[in-house]
C-alpha cells in the first residue's frame, strides 16, 4: 500500500481524535488515552463551580472516570457532594486538591507498567500520592517508600531492593 488505509482503519483513527465540546466551556480530549496512554486530567484552578461540575460529570459519563487536580477546598467539597450523591467511588487527596471519581463498573486496564515512588521526607507524601493515583489510573503497579531521607545513601538501599 502507498499510504492508503481502509475505511475501518480511517474511522478508528478519526475516533482517536474525538473532542467532547461543552458549549463554550471546555473542549475535552476524551480519547487521549488511546493515543498516548496518558489520561485526560481536569485542571480545576480558576474554573467556575458550575463549569467544573459539568466538565467532571461529562467526562465520567464518557470515560467512566475523571481525575480533577488543583481544586481549592470549596471545589473539592462541591465535587465530593456532587458525586457522593450518586453511586460513584471517590478517592481524594486533600493536600493537593486532587479527586478521582469513577463509576463502580469502571476498571483501568493493567498495562504491565511498574512505577517506583520514593520521597525524601514526609512533606513530599501528598504529591507522591497524587503521582501514585495517576500511575494507577494508567494501569501501572505502583511501589512506594516514603521518608527515605537524603542524609545518607544507605537509607535508599532497602526501599530500592523492595521495589525490584
Amino acid at each position: 500500500m502507498r499510504g492508503e488505509i481502509g475505511i475501518d482503519d480511517a474511522e478508528r483513527l478519526l475516533r482517536a481524535f474525538q473532542i467532547l465540546e461543552l458549549d463554550n466551556i471546555a473542549r475535552i480530549d476524551v480519547k487521549r488515552e488511546l493515543r498516548s496512554s496518558i489520561p485526560e486530567v481536569v485542571y480545576a484552578r480558576g474554573k467556575r463551580k458550575e463549569h467544573l461540575v459539568e466538565i467532571a460529570r461529562r467526562v465520567v459519563e464518557e470515560k467512566g472516570y475523571v481525575i480533577v487536580t488543583k481544586c481549592n477546598k470549596e471545589q473539592l467539597a462541591l465535587l465530593k457532594k456532587e458525586f457522593l450523591e450518586g453511586s460513584f467511588q471517590l478517592k481524594t487527596i486533600e493536600e493537593t486538591g486532587t479527586i478521582y471519581v469513577k463509576k463502580p463498573s469502571y476498571e483501568s486496564a493493567k498495562t504491565g507498567g511498574k512505577v517506583g515512588i520514593l520521597t525524601a521526607g514526609t512533606a513530599d507524601i501528598p504529591v507522591a500520592e497524587e503521582v501514585r493515583l495517576i500511575a494507577e489510573c494508567m494501569g501501572c503497579d505502583v511501589y512506594v517508600a516514603y521518608d527515605v531521607g537524603v542524609a545518607g545513601i544507605h537509607r535508599v538501599f532497602k526501599p530500592l531492593a523492595d521495589m525490584v
